[in-house]
């Protein structure tokens, strides 16, 4: 059984989950530049295409983490 992605339509909270690692691995760049990039080159499309995975992957984690709450 798969985890949903909690808020997946919120792009903000998914970003959350690399923005400061992105930024830490490219220190001459921001996240908001990269995506920006994207919109017109195909490399930068591919690289946010690769971080916006590894955010849907910790999103899943954190999801699967959390405890289950009963239904009220």
């Amino acid at each position: 059984m798969s985890v949903p992605i909690p808020n997946a339509a919120d792009p903000e909270r998914l970003e959350a989950f690399v923005r400061d690692d992105y930024e830490r691995c490219h220190p001459d760049d921001t996240f908001d530049d990269l995506r920006r990039r994207a919109r017109f080159a195909k490399e930068d499309k591919g690289l946010l295409a690769d971080w916006m995975a590894l955010a849907e992957t910790r999103a899943r984690d954190e999801a699967a983490s959390q405890p289950l709450r009963p239904a009220a």
